[in-house]
């Protein structure tokens, strides 16, 4: 069999409430919905991160996102820059051979070329490098060179170029990141797509503009699975599609976005489940059975050894992998080999093992909560105020360090008493048994205290890297 290529399409701040096969047909995702009756689906794929660009570095390095030095979404003190001793998913793939190629939001490095996903693996790059984009009013680049804003809704850009890149690729295997950058805000949506959803009377501005934003990526998606189909690669393409976090509830100023994610507990920025629990759909009609439902524990750092295993790639670098190959349980082979424990920790500016973290081990989860204060201010807005440019212009950064500045505002607040949930019992985090499990609840606070040290250690280590001990801060 020939090289699969691959396509990795990766959503932003949507849950899996925003599927409509799992809402009961409040949002309208028909094509999603399509893939995931095909293809194999994950009820317990986990994020790495509650925010955007420390768990896109987490899939693309199949690393911890801490180890890259990717802590925040903020750019000052490079907070939001992937190290570049760090290898890529694309640096695999492109050194095995492949044409590789980024459609969308990057949010792992605005600053320097060293960052710049031209220099990160990807031959080819058409997005932005920040947190935000307008919809209406862009500005994106294609390998460098600006692009501005021509009529067309941006998710239908995205879609274009992804296309695009699969025609002109097709002759030699190739991997595709398509990173749309909805449903994140700015919430805009086109007024075709917004209307049914307003005259529907269920649902508030902020829900019916997000689903109506979704319904266009999943229009786009449509697309590119067409296009595959075509061309005649249908058959020999790995698809995969998730989220990098939950969904965001409300967003500035005082857009309520709130609607159903499955009961879930937290919303983006929390690692309570409603944070970092996303769906994931995967079909590979050559390699994998498909109408298939898994329910094991799979993290985003897996992705990169899995893929890379899948194209006959070894996948091992300078720096070890926190990720694992799950390629056997994608094929119903069972999961013991899997590894039980999995970890996430998100403080503004300073990370902080007393806020938003959380562990789990098999079923039972430990939460140190925080998530309100952890996820304190917009930091997509920080963003642009950092680039020096207007809300329609996230995309140009100056070649220079902004200033680190703020403070957390952990630091001023004595941490809450931890939780802990069996997951199996308690999917939606509901009945605290910290009390009743005192000694689980002290060996699993060690061991999250543990690695928090050892990803520390390796922050620490990245080399001129401002602020990395982020003793300005304290």
């Amino acid at each position: 069999m020939n090289k699969p290529n691959v396509i990795f399409i990766l959503a932003d701040d949507l849950g899996y409430g925003d599927l409509s096969c799992f809402n009961y047909g409040a949002s309208s995702t028909p094509h999603l919905d399509a893939l995931l009756r095909e293809g194999v689906c994950l009820s317990q794929q986990y994020s790495a991160s509650p925010i955007c660009a420390p768990a896109r570095a987490a899939l693309l390095s199949g690393r911890y996102p801490q180890r890259s030095g990717v802590i925040d979404t903020i750019t000052p003190g490079e907070m939001n820059c992937m190290a570049t001793r760090e290898m890529t998913i694309a640096d695999v793939f492109k050194g095995a051979g492949y044409r590789t190629g980024l459609v969308g939001k990057w949010h792992v490095g605005g600053i320097f070329e060293k960052y710049h996903p031209n220099s990160r693996g990807f031959d080819e790059f058409a997005g932005f490098r920040g947190g935000g984009s307008s919809y209406l009013n862009w500005n994106i680049e294609h390998n460098g060179k600006p692009k501005t804003s021509d009529g067309r809704y941006l998710t239908d850009v995205f879609t274009e170029e992804a296309v695009s890149f699969i025609k002109r690729s097709k002759k030699e295997p190739f991997f595709l990141h398509l990173a749309y950058n909805a449903p994140h805000g700015p919430f805009e949506a086109r007024d075709d797509d917004l209307k049914p959803f307003l005259e529907s009377g269920i649902f508030t501005d902020g829900v019916a503009t997000v689903y109506a934003m979704i319904k266009r990526m999943d229009d786009g998606i449509g697309r590119v699975l067409e296009t595959l189909e075509k061309e005649g690669l249908r058959k020999n393409t790995i698809v995969v599609f998730t989220s990098d976090n939950g969904p965001q509830m409300t967003h500035r100023p005082k857009i309520d976005c709130r609607r159903f994610n499955c009961g879930f507990r937290g919303q983006k920025g929390s690692v309570h489940e409603g944070g970092i629990r996303v769906p994931l759909i995967i079909r590979w009609p050559d390699g994998l059975q498909g109408k298939e439902h898994y329910h094991d524990l799979v993290h985003f750092t897996d992705w990169l050894p899995t893929l890379a295993n899948m194209a006959g790639i070894d996948p091992s670098g300078k720096l070890p992998l926190d990720g694992q190959n799950i390629l056997p349980v994608l094929r119903g082979e069972g999961s013991k080999h899997l590894k039980q424990k999995r970890f996430w920790q998100f403080s503004r500016n300073v990370p902080l093992i007393g806020f938003n973290s959380a562990m789990r081990d098999g079923h039972w989860k430990l939460v140190r909560p925080g998530d309100q204060l952890a996820n304190s201010f917009d930091g997509w807005e920080n963003d642009l105020k950092i680039s020096g440019e207007s809300k329609t212009q996230p995309e140009f950064f100056t070649n220079g360090i902004p200033p680190a500045n703020g403070r957390s505002i952990c630091l001023d607040q004595p941490p809450q008493e931890p939780l802990l949930f069996n997951l199996a019992n308690d999917p939606l985090e509901m009945n605290d048994l910290a009390k009743e499990e005192p000694s689980r609840l002290s060996k699993m606070m060690g061991e999250l205290e543990n690695w928090f040290d050892d990803v520390e250690k390796d922050r620490r280590s990245i080399p001129d890297r401002p602020y990395r001990d982020l003793s300005s801060f304290q």
